[in-house]
């Protein structure tokens, strides 16, 4: 009896010591993650809360940064004085257009990322022999070796005025001057967005078709399917989950994108995050920038949840 309780003790001390140990292993990155991550998030929920005053923030708790109109405040001999009105986030007609277009760019973004991504995706991973898989995902990855302003740029220019496309089709003959739409509109961010995520999306989708087992591609062939059905009822199920991971990874970041619309979106193309510049360094007025961000945010996270939602009940089939 003494033996099992001594036993006991020494197993309880081990696990005590191995879960010590083990928070000694994750401590440095939870810090990290800690004063990176979840201290900066606090603090702009907090200022999107406060009010705004003059080269400063007023912790005065107030809700209209989201919704109502608020007032900016100075100092004047002594006496804290309303010095201007500003509305808030959802009050703000051009505040609701950029978010709104912000989503839908982004939707279209990913869209168009993910309907490209998966043809490459499929390609290498079930025609490309094992030998050569690595070239080719090595190839994927090049795009990463140039810094993602140096790639908007150069859409840039291949999409300018006088730029590779228009000289190329007037040294064809096909136009007779340059044509204007194809820079500065949401188009330009659209397709310089798609072609900067596109490696995002190859790789999750290509670990996803790497993982189908073949055995079920040649039971459905063996048991009279075409190569569409195939693909419909086996290939692409099953590759649901790296398509999911590409679809959030491409969606969440070009939500918030500020470098790509502010080259090549041109007035009609701005975002809300140079929206959220604008507030922050030209208004100064950090409480309504921190209360856009934060609204941001929630848009993204509760558009996020209800793809996932669908997603899963998709992958569920009827019951």
């Amino acid at each position: 009896m003494s033996g099992n309780k001594s036993s006991g003790g020494r197993s309880g001390q081990l696990g005590r010591s191995e879960a010590k140990s083990g928070l000694l292993l994750i401590s440095p990155t939870a810090i990290f993650a800690l004063l990176l991550l979840a201290a900066p998030l606090a603090t702009i929920i907090a200022y999107s809360f406060m009010a705004d005053g003059y080269l400063t923030i007023i912790p005065q708790f107030q809700i209209c940064n989201y919704i109502g109109t608020c007032s900016s405040y100075e100092m004047k001999d002594g006496v804290l004085t309303a010095a201007k009105e500003y509305k808030g986030v959802f009050s703000d007609p051009l505040a609701q257009t950029l978010l709104v277009r912000s989503l839908g760019v982004s939707m279209m973004v990913t869209l168009v990322t993910v309907v490209l991504a998966f043809p490459v995706a499929y390609f290498v991973s079930f025609h490309v022999g094992p030998d050569r898989k690595s070239l080719w995902l090595f190839l994927i990855t090049i795009p990463f070796w140039t810094s993602y302003l140096v790639r908007v740029f150069l859409w840039k220019v291949i999409l300018g005025y006088n730029g590779v496309i228009n000289s190329a089709l007037l040294g064809i003959g096909i136009i007779d001057e340059p044509i204007t739409a194809l820079n500065y509109n949401v188009g330009a961010i659209i397709t310089t967005l798609a072609h900067a995520y596109a490696p995002f999306a190859i790789l999750p989708i290509f670990v996803a078709l790497e993982k189908i087992d073949r055995s079920f591609l040649e039971a459905g062939q063996d048991l009279g399917e075409s190569a569409f059905n195939t693909f419909r009822r086996v290939t692409l199920p099953l590759a649901m989950p790296g398509v999911i991971s590409a679809t959030l990874i491409v969606f969440i970041p070009t939500v918030g994108d500020y470098v790509t619309p502010n080259l090549v979106g041109g007035p009609e193309g701005k975002l809300v995050a140079n929206l959220i510049q604008l507030q922050y360094m030209k208004l100064d007025n950090y409480p309504l920038g921190s209360a856009t961000a934060v609204s941001a945010m929630l848009l993204v996270a509760i558009v996020s949840l209800i793809f996932l939602f669908l997603t899963r009940r998709y992958l569920r089939g009827p019951k």
